[in-house]
Parts: structure tokens; C-alpha cells; sequence
């Protein structure tokens, strides 16, 4: 006998009740039903920020798991899909938060979703963001804008940072391809200086966490900025075990924890530095996708 909460058909699915649509949390969705849950959240709520609030909260309990997406069937390097509603990780998550707050059916979210995942929208791994600072960020520009620097002020904490793209794709996906190496200098907001300027964060504002292990920082998750009913300012992200919605105090607190257990074990574990914060535009004008090149073929061939 079928489970209660299993996903419907999608014949099901297109039947379905509005009012019984809207009582499932989004992970337990047929994509049908997320597509009228998509184009409902775009008319019941205009602020953009609301609404990106509004949908995160709707996958409150999402089960977690690390390594969801690839490019197939569009590519077939590996055999991961290129949308998840039952699961995420924390890319995952913002990735199709962000992607169904600007859209108003399931195409348009689909076709979103790759505009935020990839450069200029151009399927593939290897024009995949897989660098939170120095991809996802940067390709991203036209959604959010990096205040860190701002809300650390002058004599905030930087880091250099250093990648090898072209390394990452052959060692990561058996993919060639050509990438000089790029150094940046990105700067944060340290742990003991977020509850100075929680206040400045905005919702729908996105969250990147700064690890340090070895003297290298980099940003090792990331999630939501969302307002609490006393205008508190919390962070909605999914990590183990599923979705959550915290406090920074609280998720500084479990950081400091898992360290310490670290710590007593001799294990030489990450450590949390502090945050990158990186504001959601007022006006966001979504950049059109760029044309899929025939493959093996010249540009325009």
C-alpha cells in the first residue's frame, strides 16, 4: 500500500487540489505540482525577498544529501540529474530557492535554474559554478552583490585565494579543458563580529560560511538570510541531516561544538572563521542565456 505523503503521477499531480498542493512541504511535490505551487507563490506574494523567504521555508525538513546534480542527460560524464525537489544540499537548496522566487512556471524555474548554475547559462561541467567565491558569486553578479567588505569596514579579514579550474575538471570529472589559474582576495565578516551587523542583512540576502583548516579558507556552505517574527535575522540552510532554520548564534555555537569534539579527538577538522554576505539586488534583471554551440562544432555552425 502506497505511503500517505508519496509523490503523485504526474496525471495525479495535474488534478490535484490547489488547497492539497499547498499543504505539502516541496520536497514532496511532483514537479506538476511544484510548477502550480511556483506560479501560485509568484501572484499570493510580489516582494521578491518575501517570496524567497516564503519558498525556503517550504522545504523546512528537506532531506539532506551531498553530490546531487550533474548534466546528465545533457552530458553523460556521470549519471546525476540536473534538478532535485525530494533532496538537497546547501548549493542545491539556494540554487532552486533563488530559481523558483524568479520565476512563474515550471519551465521558467528549469530554465532559471541553469541561468544561476552555470556561466551565462551554458550547460555543461565545465562551465558549471563549482567555485562558491570565484564562480558562483562572480557569474552571479546580476542577482546578488558582495558587501563583505562593507559590513567587515576597513581593517576587516581577507584571504587569498587560488584555483586551478582546469586541474578541479580533470581530476574531479575526467574532463580537458583550458584554464589559467586565478588568485583572488576575498574579503568576510569574522564569527565574533556577525551579531554587530546581523542587523544590516536583508532577507532573501545570500549566506556564504568561511572555513579555515591548515591556514586555507574557503567558503564551505552556504544559505538564506530570513527573517524571524521579532525581525531576528536567521540562517535557513540545508545541512545534515535536512533543511534547518537557526540563529547565526545558534549555528556559530554548533560550529564551535563539532570543534571542540575535533578538538578532544585529535582530529584537525575545519574551523569556522566567519561569513561572506552577499546582498540580493533591489532590481534584478535576469541576463538572457546565452546559446548552446552545436557540439564538436564552432560557435554559430
Amino acid at each position: 500500500m502506497a505511503a500517505v505523503d508519496a509523490v503523485p503521477t504526474a496525471q495525479v499531480a495535474a488534478s490535484e487540489p490547489l488547497d492539497a498542493i499547498l499543504a505539502k512541504p516541496l520536497y514532496r511535490m511532483h514537479p506538476v505540482e511544484a510548477g502550480r505551487y511556483i506560479a501560485w507563490a509568484h501572484d499570493a506574494e510580489p516582494d521578491l525577498r518575501k517570496r524567497i523567504a516564503a519558498i525556503a521555508r517550504k522545504n523546512l525538513g528537506q532531506p539532506y544529501r551531498l553530490n546531487l546534480l550533474g548534466e546528465f542527460p545533457y552530458q553523460v560524464h556521470d549519471d546525476l540529474p540536473m534538478f532535485s525537489l525530494d533532496h538537497s544540499d546547501c548549493v542545491v537548496f539556494a540554487e532552486h530557492t533563488y530559481a523558483m522566487a524568479l520565476s512563474q512556471s515550471w519551465e521558467e524555474f528549469f530554465w532559471m535554474l541553469q541561468r544561476i548554475r552555470y556561466r551565462d547559462g551554458v550547460v555543461g561541467v565545465a562551465t558549471r559554478n563549482h567555485y562558491t567565491e570565484m564562480d558562483w558569486n562572480v557569474a552571479n553578479r546580476w542577482l546578488v552583490t558582495d558587501v563583505s567588505a562593507e559590513l567587515a569596514g576597513p581593517d576587516g579579514p581577507a584571504y587569498t585565494m587560488t584555483i586551478d579550474r582546469a586541474r578541479f575538471l580533470k581530476t574531479r570529472h575526467h574532463t580537458d579543458a583550458s584554464f589559467p589559474v586565478e588568485t583572488s582576495r576575498q574579503a568576510y565578516v569574522p564569527k565574533d563580529r556577525v551579531a554587530v551587523i546581523a542587523g544590516q542583512l536583508r532577507e532573501g540576502d545570500l549566506v556564504n560560511v568561511i572555513s579555515t583548516r591548515g591556514g586555507q579558507y574557503w567558503a564551505s556552505h552556504v544559505g538564506l538570510v530570513v527573517l524571524g517574527a521579532d525581525g531576528q535575522r536567521h540562517f535557513l540552510h540545508s545541512s545534515d541531516p535536512q533543511v534547518r532554520e537557526e540563529t547565526f548564534e545558534s549555528f556559530i555555537a554548533r560550529a564551535a561544538a563539532r570543534e571542540e569534539r575535533n578538538r578532544q579527538a585529535g582530529k584537525n577538522g575545519q574551523v569556522l572563521a566567519g561569513f561572506k554576505f552577499l546582498r540580493l539586488n533591489d532590481d534584478v534583471t535576469v541576463p538572457p542565456m546565452a546559446p548552446q554551440p552545436r557540439p564538436g562544432h564552432p560557435a554559430g555552425a
